[in-house]
């Protein structure tokens, strides 16, 4: 059984910057892709950010574009989300997940294993 452990959220203000780690667990780790989800009160679960793992394509949600960056270290099995510019709308529970279908995908329901989640929160 894959697991996954986000660390790094926290409390900050607008246009600070938080670093999201994600690190997996396990039987041997090698999903497809790898995303980043975030799921603010009475709102649905909402695609962040997905990458290729191993390398190659990167897919970003608009809200976040240009403010976000995910990246990864293989040998450590960890996944990081850096977050610049935050926003107050950026406030939610992030969840780290892996999929093992075989194409790039934003539906939840694709995802097989997650995290526990970190909360983020940005005052204005």
């Amino acid at each position: 059984q894959v697991q996954l452990v986000e660390s790094g959220g926290g409390s900050v203000q607008a246009g600070d910057s938080l670093r999201l780690s994600c690190a997996a667990s396990g039987r041997p780790f090698s999903p497809f892709h790898m995303g980043w989800f975030r799921q603010a009160p009475g709102k649905e679960r909402e695609f962040v950010v997905s990458m290729r793992w191993g390398g190659g394509s990167i897919y970003y949600a608009d809200s976040v574009k240009g403010r976000f960056t995910i990246s990864n270290d293989n040998a450590k099995n960890t996944v990081y989300l850096q977050m610049n510019s935050l926003k107050p709308e950026d406030t939610a529970v992030y969840y780290c997940a892996a999929s093992t279908v075989g194409f790039f995908t934003t539906s939840p329901i694709n995802y097989q294993y997650w995290g526990q989640g970190t909360q983020v929160t940005v005052s204005s």
